[in-house]
């Protein structure tokens, strides 16, 4: 994919580090409400091995209710500036399902990629995506993640080649796929995509997997989100064996390793 003129492979998988500057993203670990937790969060991300920083200012846990407009706004611009001072090379992806908040990130925030959360969870098939918001997220000239959160393999395949095509007719040329585990699937459902998460590779982009400490995990053995650690580090290198390009994680430095056990497999 193209960041702003740096060329970045996926020959190795990538790992994407969250930084949730909310109050109430479901794992509090990944919270930094004060300029000096958002500082440290951020360089403990890139010194554990992230090649990406995925900043969220509006939690998109089930049940919560997103924030408004106006204060997502208000705490991404504190976040970009401090990251931005701080890592000055990082590659910083925002988290948002708002069309004019991924505008102000990347055009006046310098953000170099949108991860797009904004597929519907309570309708499935989801509704395909509109032409305007395909023609604004094309319109930013970076790359994109584009998210599903059909609860069924063939559902997303027809969703994500109707999307995809879509956006490029309007321009977007680097795209990255995410199969949306957690949004809009049961437990049984996210482990039916897991096990036919190399499917996806037909559509021949890259794919990004964010099952980090989620329900999928803690429900299945009735704990919690502080508990989930080893369950995402082991579907993390199942994914990664059925192909994926990027980690989207909480802990970074289990994924990290993950990527190069699988690596030595593939190289031996």
């Amino acid at each position: 994919m193209n960041v702003r003129g740096r060329l970045i492979g996926f020959d190795q998988p990538r790992v994407m580090g969250i930084l949730n500057v909310t109050p109430d993203s479901f794992y509090a670990d990944s919270r930094a409400q004060t300029d000096d937790e958002i500082a440290q969060r951020a360089r403990r991300l890139m010194a554990e091995g992230a090649d990406i920083i995925d900043i969220g200012a509006c939690s998109t846990r089930p049940g919560s209710a997103p924030v408004g407009q106006d204060e997502e706004m208000k705490r991404l611009r504190s976040a970009l500036g401090i990251v931005r001072r701080e890592l000055p090379e990082a590659i910083i992806s925002v988290d948002t399902f708002r069309s004019d908040v991924a505008r102000m990130c990347v055009e006046e925030l310098g953000a170099d990629m949108i991860n797009d959360v904004g597929a519907p969870a309570d309708v499935n098939p989801p509704h395909p995506m509109s032409r305007q918001h395909a023609r604004q997220m094309a319109s930013l000239g970076v790359p994109y993640v584009l998210m599903s959160s059909a609860s069924c393999l063939r559902d997303m395949l027809l969703g994500f080649a109707a999307d995809v095509q879509l956006l490029r007719d309007m321009g977007a040329r680097d795209i990255i796929v995410d199969p949306g585990f957690g949004f809009g699937k049961t437990l049984a459902q996210n482990y039916q995509l897991m096990g036919e998460l190399e499917k996806l590779r037909v559509l021949q982009l890259p794919l990004l997997v964010g099952i980090s400490r989620k329900s999928m995990i803690y429900r299945l053995f009735e704990s919690t989100p502080d508990e989930a650690l080893n369950g995402t580090t082991v579907l993390n290198t199942i994914a990664l064996m059925k192909g994926a390009s990027i980690l989207r994680v909480h802990d970074v430095r289990p994924a990290a390793e993950a990527i190069r056990i699988v690596s030595e497999l593939h190289h031996n």
